[in-house]
């Protein structure tokens, strides 16, 4: 049995050591392996009365550890069944779910214990430098997140020049997306998204906005752009940047119907979220859900210690 061949209401019939084993399995496909010092050989499970269950010792460096040591799980005092659950139905939501409903859905004691666990996951979904290099033919296009005013606030303006805050979004046609939260959509931020994600090699593909075309003369494979101010939305040859729009219309549909109020300093978490499920659309809820709890490894995000976004 593995996770991917469960669906949640399977997920929510296992028993919490049934829950364990599927952790296990997934993290340890080859055995326990020492979440402290990487031992693989050496590995005693403990079964004494006064040892909890899942808990392993290594006799290489003697420390004790479980399947959740070193995860975005350790030290969490949520069953283990839980926490399965919760990415099952994070990553198989297309717009998002919110911390209140993930907290009215498995029943945990606060909003706090929800809200943490949700960032945890998303923290797991995030980008590694391995992935490597955007490629092929990518869509570069900005938005702007941002609530309405309160009631008698003054209206902010749509678009550049508005005072919400900006997001770049890098999708690379048939495969994945990178987005990122910046101060501003000046040719030099631009500059230093597209370099860091995009290979070299590749057809960049943008709108009239004139800060990209600088940029986008570095691209061996060429700059292609539409203007939009003129009614020009797609052009022979596959130009266009439709894509990243659909993905903007994935991410404003969670912020407004999901989320309602993200603030600037979490920001970066939310867009790894929608990242992640647009990157892996093509497996199934099962695959995804894999994919994330895998990813949970070697990262933690402790809640009084939040992390803010790299520097772009």
């Amino acid at each position: 049995m593995t996770l991917n061949d469960l669906t949640l209401i399977e997920l929510s019939r296992l028993t919490e050591d049934q829950a364990r084993e599927a952790l296990e399995r997934l993290r340890w496909p080859n055995g326990p392996v020492c979440a402290h010092c990487g031992e693989s050989e050496n590995v005693t499970k403990l079964k004494g009365s006064a040892h909890r269950v899942g808990l392993y010792r290594c006799n290489a460096c003697e420390e004790q550890f479980t399947a959740t040591v070193g995860t975005v799980m350790e030290q969490s005092h949520i069953p283990i069944r839980t926490w399965l659950m919760a990415f099952a139905i994070i990553c198989s939501s297309k717009k998002g779910v919110s911390a209140l409903q993930l907290q009215r859905q498995l029943g945990l004691g606060s909003y706090r214990s929800a809200w943490h666990m949700a960032m945890r996951i998303r923290h797991a979904m995030s980008k590694e430098p391995l992935a490597g290099l955007l490629k092929g033919t990518i869509e570069a296009d900005e938005t702007y997140v941002g609530g309405k005013p309160r009631k008698g606030g003054k209206a902010s303006k749509y678009g550049r020049g508005t005072k919400k805050v900006p997001v770049v979004a890098l999708v690379e046609r048939g495969g994945r997306a990178r987005s990122f939260p910046v101060k501003d959509a000046k040719a030099n931020t631009l500059r230093e998204v597209l370099s860091r994600n995009v290979d070299p090699s590749a057809r960049l593909m943008t709108d009239e906005w004139r800060p990209y075309i600088t940029v986008g003369r570095e691209f061996a494979g060429g700059h292609e752009r539409v203007s939009h101010g003129k009614g020009e939305y797609a052009r022979k040859g596959g130009i266009h940047v439709n894509t990243a729009e659909s993905y903007f219309a994935l991410l404003k549909r969670g912020v407004m119907g999901s989320f309602h109020h993200i603030s600037e300093r979490h920001l970066h978490r939310y867009c790894t979220e929608f990242d992640f499920r647009w990157s892996h659309r093509n497996r199934t809820d099962g695959e995804r859900t894999e994919v994330a709890i895998k990813g949970a490894e070697g990262k933690r995000l402790i809640y009084r210690k939040p992390t803010s976004p790299p520097a772009i």
